[in-house]
């Protein structure tokens, strides 16, 4: 193990080369001792580096290469938003960013959302609720809490409505669908068989969407289709 500043530390060699590497980036040491504890009861789970400031997060984060972080939002130095923002603008392909909070609702949880995080967890769920938001994230071929992004999107969103972008035009009528399914929580599998296509012809339809909206994910692609008007919150 080796030591950063503070909290933060990573975790050389541990798991294997299959677990899902997590960062826990909270700055409530007994917050992240519980979670790593959950974790890493599980064998396909492994903490790879803790941190207890937005920017000791993406320190760790860079240096341990976790396919998952666990961020709490309200954290000194930098809080969590913009800790998610420098953690997906990172090179190569960046880890998936799952917010833990304490409120759904919460303008924070959204803007994270905008930023850039996958997903977002409240913290008082249950531990397998838990270990799958996880193993969730690190499949990503669904959207976590589909009816709390549209809430939230409903709530927050509406301040910022714009006019609908050039990227809308320029989706075909599936791939237009297919960002509807998404934003309703589709997986891919459960896309295919709404559309009556196969898997591979999704996968595709999906990487479009990404491309031509500019999304990280899926999380941020359904994000920016409510903030733009293409998809109205119900």
């Amino acid at each position: 193990m080796t030591g950063t500043t503070k909290g933060a530390r990573v975790t050389e060699g541990a798991g294997t080369t299959t677990a899902v590497r997590v960062v826990l980036a909270d700055d409530e040491r007994m917050v992240r001792t519980a979670l790593r504890v959950i974790l890493e009861a599980e064998p396909d789970l492994t903490v790879v580096g803790e941190a207890s400031t937005g920017a000791e997060a993406v320190s760790v984060t860079a240096e341990a290469g976790p396919d998952v972080v666990l961020m709490d939002v309200r954290m000194p130095e930098l809080n969590g938003i913009r800790a998610t923002e420098r953690i997906v603008a990172g090179p190569g392909r960046p880890p998936k960013v799952l917010v833990v909070t304490t409120f759904e609702n919460d303008a924070y949880v959204y803007d994270a959302l905008r930023a850039g995080a996958a997903g977002f967890l409240l913290k008082r769920v249950a531990a397998d609720e838990l270990i799958q938001a996880v193993r969730l994230m690190a499949r990503s071929d669904s959207l976590l809490f589909p009816a709390a992004v549209r809430s939230l999107a409903a709530e927050h969103g509406a301040r910022r409505t714009a006019p609908v972008p050039p990227w809308a035009r320029k989706l075909t009528e599936r791939e237009a669908d297919t960002l509807r399914l998404m934003a309703a929580g589709l997986t891919n599998g459960e896309i295919a068989e709404r559309m009556g296509v196969g898997p591979a012809t999704v996968k595709s339809h999906v990487a479009a969407v990404l491309a031509k909206t500019g999304a990280r994910h899926r999380t941020q692609a359904v994000i920016l289709a409510y903030e733009s008007g293409f998809i109205t919150p119900r």
